[in-house]
């Protein structure tokens, strides 16, 4: 089962190549409180046109290069 996540692009300064900020909630192990955790991307851009800001959905694919493990599947309205 393939990892599917949303994300905003904040990069499109590679040839073909997205960075995407995935952002995700998290409880605190021992306080409970709602944490706020990152991690970027780099996604696979197959042709589409898109801007900086945009949100998208990207899918986990087999590696295209050293860290680029990602696809944007499509842009989210």
């Amino acid at each position: 089962m393939a990892k599917i996540f949303e994300g905003k692009i904040v990069s499109l300064k590679m040839q073909n190549t997205a960075v995407v900020e995935v952002l995700r909630r998290v409880p605190h192990p021992m306080y409970k409180k709602i944490l706020k955790r990152t991690k970027n991307h780099k996604a696979d851009t197959a042709g589409l046109t898109l801007l900086v800001g945009d949100r998208v959905r990207i899918v986990e694919v087999r590696p295209l290069s050293k860290d680029k493990h990602f696809k944007v599947l499509e842009k989210i309205k």
